[in-house]
């Protein structure tokens, strides 16, 4: 458990753009845009990660419980509720999240593995939130690296269409 979340000034609320395949890594990723601008934010996850968040971009329902829908489940059965889920930090290459949880009037905090992070907000219908300083700190190591193929990866992120997204479909 961790202590009550960041403000909502250090938070940016973003949507799951789309999930995709890397045209460069042929890896996985979930794309999160800014509800209220232009960033995005790519993050690569493992092929069972996608493909649990697929089935909820597309709506599909398994004969039995996924293990996110199982998680779900549980929650509900302690009447407990996601109010919210943050990528909370970027350290290493590696992204940090956190699922806020609150039953009763009490909240709680669970560190979590992003692709779970947001598997569960989708099925929790609940927002998702990148802390501002991941945002820059995703940005600047794009930069310190191999600057054009960033550069040109972002600029491709951003102006994806739904007809683009549909071409790149897990």
């Amino acid at each position: 458990m961790k202590p009550a979340h960041t403000s909502a000034q250090e938070e940016v609320e973003v949507r799951i753009r789309g999930l995709m395949m890397d045209p460069v890594t042929s890896m996985p990723m979930i794309v999160l845009k800014d509800i209220g601008g232009d960033a995005v934010l790519p993050i690569w996850v493992g092929i069972f990660e996608a493909n649990a968040i697929a089935l909820e971009i597309e709506k599909n329902t398994t004969p039995r419980p996924m293990t996110h829908d199982l998680i779900r489940n549980i929650l509900r059965g302690f009447e407990t509720h996601v109010t919210r889920v943050v990528i909370s930090d970027l350290r290493e290459d590696t992204f940090y999240a956190v699922i806020w949880l609150e039953r009763g009037g009490e909240t709680l905090a669970i560190d979590a593995r992003p692709s779970d992070a947001l598997a569960l907000a989708m099925r929790a219908d609940c927002p998702i939130f990148v802390a501002r300083s991941v945002l820059d700190s995703a940005k600047a190591n794009s930069a310190g690296r191999d600057s054009g193929n960033s550069d040109e990866l972002r600029r491709w992120l951003e102006n994806l269409n739904d007809d683009d997204l549909g071409k790149y479909k897990m």
